[in-house]
């Protein structure tokens, strides 16, 4: 990013802070060789870990388990030209432990969908990035017109 650009760099915990704000994100992972992006309910996990929640036989859950993908949510004001983005970078894995399947049960993302049998994928966040758009602000700071 520029000095001008008209947003401003998002520390790792300011980023963090703003994901636990929303309910839903997008993970971005490849299927059948494509990028695919899936929009997803979430929530952050005690170590900062996104946690998705989801059917076991779901599509997602084998294109992910085991590999590197992004996970991106956001904020837009339309009317003031503001918000934020933040995404997260890490390995995605399936949660096979018992007793960590069990906490994540009470203490997870409740499921926007029921499924007979959920499984949850952790996402850790090797890299947190983030940025926050200043409103009405063009590329060299000058102040859009109304």
């Amino acid at each position: 990013m520029y000095a001008n650009d008209g947003f401003r760099e998002l520390d790792r915990q300011e980023c963090l802070r703003l994901l636990a704000k929303v309910p839903v994100g997008r993970v971005v992972y490849t299927r059948r060789a494509l990028p695919a992006v899936l929009p997803v309910n979430f929530c952050l996990d005690h170590d900062a870990a996104v946690l998705v929640r989801t059917s076991a036989s779901a599509e997602l859950v084998h294109a992910i388990d085991g590999a590197v993908v992004a996970f991106e949510a956001d904020e837009v004001d339309a009317t003031t030209h503001s918000g934020w983005s933040v995404v997260v970078t890490g390995a995605a894995t399936a949660v096979t432990d018992p007793a960590e399947h069990a906490r994540l049960l009470r203490s997870g993302p409740r499921p926007w969908v029921p499924a007979p049998q959920e499984v949850f994928v952790r996402i850790a966040p090797e890299l947190v990035t983030g940025r926050a758009l200043v409103g009405g602000h063009t590329l060299y700071g000058v102040r859009l017109p109304h």
